[in-house]
């Protein structure tokens, strides 16, 4: 039986089964030369547009955006996160308040705290938000300008909406 350490076979510097010379990746890959246009072909893309930042327009303001879709995202993605933040310092407090005999009852008191405060709080915040920006869209594209406006009544209804909601199912019990 043969043990693989008496095999000094040199795979580096003796050719293969097939009879040449072993090509290392670095070999092949420098002989490879495919540019943007290449690429473009070999994909069958043809010409690629680029998203071209500089050129798009930007309403001007405090917050400068370059549409409703990215005010949408922006919107509320931060309002969520700034929403679950809240929410779990708020959490955070309420479990340090809770009296428990020992740490582990208290380490668990403390994360159903934030848990319970953080995902309430930051999903009704993007809930909020994604409305509020969705409505302000719609007016925007509406009247064709996008002012403050827009802002206050976006705002206006998207609070009558959520407090219309909790009117109707405070009446229903």
């Amino acid at each position: 039986m043969s043990s693989f350490s008496s095999n000094t076979y040199d795979y580096q510097s003796s050719p293969n089964q097939f009879g040449t010379d072993p090509v290392a990746v670095s070999d092949f890959l420098a002989r490879v030369n495919l540019g943007p246009g290449q690429l473009r072909e070999i994909a069958g893309l043809g010409a690629v547009d680029y998203l071209r930042l500089d050129e798009q327009v930007v309403t001007p303001g405090a917050l400068p955006s370059r549409g409703g879709f990215d005010d949408l995202c922006y919107g509320t993605g931060t309002t969520y996160l700034a929403g679950l933040t809240f929410g779990g310092v708020w959490g955070l407090m309420e479990g340090l308040h809770g009296h428990s005999p020992n740490f582990k009852l208290r380490l668990n008191t403390i994360l159903n705290s934030v848990t319970r405060r953080g995902p309430f709080i930051g999903n009704s915040c993007g809930i909020l938000a994604m409305g509020y920006n969705t409505i302000n869209g719609t007016i925007g594209s509406i009247r064709g300008k996008h002012d403050s406006v827009n802002s206050i009544a976006s705002g206006a209804l998207i609070g009558l909406l959520f407090k219309s909601t909790g009117i109707y199912f405070s009446t229903k019990s």
